[in-house]
């Protein structure tokens, strides 16, 4: 060259010291580079945005052949702005390759210095010629090509790359993907690339970086914390280790961790590296779009054109689409949300310097922020996207939208998300615009509770009646009135105290508009509560039903109904409707998103523990404790997924498992002050005192709590069985008064438990014949189970003496640990008519295979019906197979049939 080389141009740079290895990606880097001496791909792209570790990364791979390929020489060129000239660049490219080979492109060099230099096509071939003479295989780096903004300079390259020999390779680092035809050298795979997604640091390497490489001593939460805000960026994590550096350890852990927390794109090194390397490199049409679509969570086309031109600014130099497919190959640190490249969303820490910069540059006229938030508002309600048109409308603080979207029915406004977002709206907005909005503060109190908070919800209403005590009655003014007489019977309810539930419901289904359907479905529904609290169950369950009919469509307001349908279903010993009941509220919660779906658990939980499932029932009891204490901390109904944790522990014989569990729920009803739950944590601890042998402690529960059916279980175990039946009869006959169904058959199995102990035989063989007649339809097997081996002896006894036709009876004996024969003469009946015993017992989930099998069910269908996967159904039916010793399904039915058990 005439001019003078910058030497430093053609320097490999040097991997600095402490630099995390990267080898997973070095060794992507190599897979399928050579075979047979011969490079297998063209081209080489890492692409991806400033600060990602590109030339580091590359800079280490290249210098690493050395020792995995000795036979390749590499040339490296740190392309600048100036290289745009397509000469200058062909030059550098020669002297480049010089470093390599003394002589190479001598004959164009300096023709290529000329004020009339030689036809490109001419000294590309000329070059091309030069390469295929260099005896070494060769490897070109061409690094920051995102500098050269030449369409020449792409032709030249793009014409190399199409007439590479075999024995070179070129590898190029850039910012944004260069002019090449790359689509069709990945089609004929001919391309290895590297981008943003690939280079972004592991957790592992953010943990080596931040404490092995700069020293920091970062506890692992901070590490994560850090990690999920900056992305894995490289350049975001040194900058944010610079910046701790100031934040020495003597000034605290919490000073650090309060750091990390608050660390954004504001950050003067963030915003001074982003602004410098960044932003102010791209022409003022691009900073436009980008400060402008940067009030958006995600982005689309047509979203774009609206927020940054909608307005009357000016025009758009291309459409929404294609300016997001531009900052995606430009790698301006947009991240696609979707395989179709539709939805888009800008880099964490790069949305905060775009937002910031906003602000400030409107730090006087906030309107024009404000109007770009109405421009996205009206777009997502346009495309019928409520939830973002009201985020938006608030963030323009148009009181008028947002209230308009909040009442235009389209919003799930039982939604959690929903209900916080809308929550922490209202309690920023000033007590004057709320008195002139009263269906705001209603809206206010609803959300709270919505939200579990019940503290500060009656005061809302009653400043609701305040701002409209002056208001015409009119179809609207009622139409308030009853929602708040609704919140009010809802909380009520929540304090278990059915009187006022009741009065405020009617009340709200008085003044409620009947086009109100929603809202007259959920004072349907607490009116059906607060029967069900009063034990008018057949009052319930015609409100209920109503509830449903009232809900017409609206999902959470049919799921609240059902669930309590599907209890009361529980209370009449309807196991498998109640279970049938749980399962369609859980299918119509999963269709609309992540489910609060506590109570649907809770039910299934302990209809699956009746059933001696106990493995089902812990596992949806323990989804449904999961799910109470992450929506419902301030409601106890965690308590009750505790309760039944700890009954299956016990029925386990786990005792101090179940101890501990039940401590622990009753402390928390106590801190709490949940009094509902103690009588059943009382009720369980009883049975966990008497399994003990501690009677005395379990007398006093019965005593405190005033728990008659426990306290009959207790006079059993002292021995009076007397004593048990002069509490248990007035129970029964309440029970059956009332027509409570649950109440009776327990009162029932207790009945015949205490009859057989006192020696009444045949009477306690017909009491339990009749609890056995109301038990079978529904599965029940713990209600037996759980009174231990005095019922287990009087099943025995029942079935020598009844003979029942059933195998209800023998799956009830099964079920019993380690069940004892208990002796007896063998009549001549006994000797003529044996009865057939299998060898090991099915379990309750078994014989609902077993029976569906008798139906006729194809696996696939019994997998359908009872929410199991087709292997585990084939896993049951090897079990059936094996413990009745059979071989296939027909005789499996078979040999039911002779046991009894269908």
């Amino acid at each position: 060259m005439s001019a003078p080389v910058l030497a430093t141009k053609l320097f490999i740079p040097q991997p600095r010291s402490g630099a995390v290895r990267r080898p997973h990606l070095l060794a992507r880097l190599n897979a399928g580079l050579r075979q047979n001496q011969s490079f297998v791909r063209k081209l080489t792209l890492v692409s991806a945005p400033a600060g990602f570790g590109k030339t580091t990364l590359v800079s280490e791979w290249v210098t690493g052949f050395e020792q995995i390929e000795p036979n390749v020489r590499v040339a490296w060129l740190s392309l600048e702005v100036a290289d745009s000239d397509p000469a200058r660049f062909l030059a550098y490219l020669i002297v480049a390759l010089q470093t390599i080979e003394t002589n190479f492109g001598a004959d164009v060099l300096v023709p290529l210095q000329t004020a009339q230099p030689p036809p490109m096509e001419v000294v590309l071939t000329t070059l091309l010629n030069d390469i295929t003479a260099i005896p070494a295989d060769v490897m070109l780096v061409l690094d920051d090509y995102h500098l050269v903004d030449s369409k020449q300079v792409d032709q030249a390259v793009a014409f190399l790359v199409e007439h590479l020999p075999p024995h070179m390779h070129l590898a190029i680092v850039t910012r944004e993907d260069p002019q090449l035809t790359l689509a069709r050298l990945r089609g004929r795979g001919q391309l290895a690339e590297l981008r943003a997604a690939d280079l972004r640091f592991t957790p592992a390497e953010v943990a080596e970086f931040l404490n092995g490489g700069m020293d920091l001593k970062l506890s692992a939460e901070d590490i994560a914390a850090l990690e999920d805000r900056t992305e894995g960026w490289v350049a975001g994590l040194q900058l944010a280790a610079l910046a701790l550096q100031g934040v020495g350890p003597t000034q605290g852990e919490g000073d650090r961790t309060s750091f990390i927390h608050s660390f954004t794109g504001s950050h003067h090194f963030v915003l001074d590296y982003l602004l410098e390397e960044v932003l102010e490199q791209q022409p003022e049409s691009i900073q436009t779009f980008l400060l402008r679509t940067s009030i958006l969570d995600r982005m689309c086309g047509g979203l774009c054109e609206a927020v940054a031109y909608g307005d009357g600014g000016p025009l758009l130099p291309a459409s929404g689409q294609a300016m997001l497919e531009y900052l995606e190959r430009a790698n301006l640190f947009v991240v696609p949300l979707d395989g179709e490249r539709r939805w888009y969303r800008y880099h964490h820490l790069f949305a905060d310097l775009l937002r910031q910069r906003l602000h400030a540059l409107y730090l006087q006229q906030p309107d024009h922020v404000a109007q770009y938030h109405i421009c996205a508002s009206q777009w997502y309600e346009d495309n019928a996207l409520d939830i973002e048109a009201f985020r938006h409308a608030t963030a323009a603080h148009d009181i008028e939208r947002a209230e308009r979207l909040l009442q235009g029915g389209r919003i799930p406004l039982h939604s959690l998300p929903v209900v916080t977002a809308v929550l922490n709206w209202l309690e920023m907005l000033p007590k004057t615009v709320l008195d002139a909005r009263p269906w705001l503060w209603v809206r206010s109190a609803t959300s709270s509770l919505m939200a579990g908070q019940t503290t500060g919800v009656e005061d809302k209403l009653q400043a609701a009646e305040k701002a409209m005590q002056n208001a015409e009655l009119d179809a609207k003014t009622r139409d308030l009135i009853g929602q708040i007489a609704a919140i009010r019977a809802t909380l009520a309810l929540l304090r278990y105290q059915p009187d006022a539930t009741l009065i405020q419901a009617r009340r709200a289904l008085e003044y409620l508009d009947p086009d109100n359907l929603p809202l007259r479905s959920r004072a349907m529904w607490t009116l059906g509560f607060a029967c069900h609290l009063q034990g008018n169950r057949a009052a319930a369950r015609q409100a209920y039903g109503e509830a449903i009919r009232l809900a017409s469509g609206n999902t959470y307001y049919t799921v609240l109904a059902s669930t309590c349908l599907g209890q009361l279903q529980e209370a009449e010993n309807e196991l498998h409707q109640a279970a049938e009941t749980y399962r369609r509220s859980l299918q119509m919660l999963s269709d609309q998103g992540p489910p609060n779906a506590s109570e649907e658990y809770s039910g299934l939980a302990r209809i699956f523990y009746e059933w001696n499932d106990l493995d089902a029932a812990e596992q949806h009891g323990q989804q449904s404790l999961q799910l109470a204490r992450q929506y419902d901390p301030a409601i106890d109904r965690f308590i009750a997924s505790e309760v039944l944790l700890a009954r299956v522990k016990l029925a386990r014989g786990d005792l101090d498992g179940a101890t501990a569990v039940l401590a622990q729920a009753h402390q928390s009803a106590c801190e709490r002050s949940f009094t509902q739950p103690l009588p059943e944590i009382a009720a369980i601890q009883v049975l966990t005192l008497l399994q003990q042998g501690q009677v005395t402690a379990a007398v006093q529960l019965t005593r405190q709590y005033d728990l008659p059916l426990s306290q009959a279980r207790v006079l059993i175990a002292q021995g009076d069985p007397s004593t048990a039946l002069a509490v248990l009869d007035p129970l029964r006959q309440e029970a059956e008064a009332r027509g409570w169904a649950d109440q009776r058959l327990r009162t029932m199995v207790l009945q015949a438990v205490a009859r057989h102990v006192a020696g009444e035989k045949d009477e306690a063989a017909h009491v339990l014949g009749e609890a056995l007649a109301l038990a079978e339809p529904g599965g029940f097997i713990r209600l037996f189970v759980d009174e231990g081996e005095p019922m287990r002896s009087a099943i025995f006894d029942y079935r020598n003496r009844v003979r029942p036709q059933s195998g209800y009876v023998d799956t009830l004996l099964a079920a019993f640990a380690q069940p004892k024969a208990e002796p007896k003469s063998k009549t001549p009946a006994d000797v003529s008519s044996p009865k057939p015993e299998f060898i090991e017992p099915l379990s309750q989930r078994e014989m609902e295979i077993l029976r569906l099998i008798a139906q006729g069910l194809s696996n696939q269908e019994i997998g359908v019906r009872l929410f199991l996967a087709l292997n585990t159904v084939k896993g049951h039916n090897r079990v059936i197979f094996e413990k009745l010793q059979v071989a296939r399904r027909t005789e499996a039915v078979a040999r039911a049939r002779e046991l009894g058990l269908l």
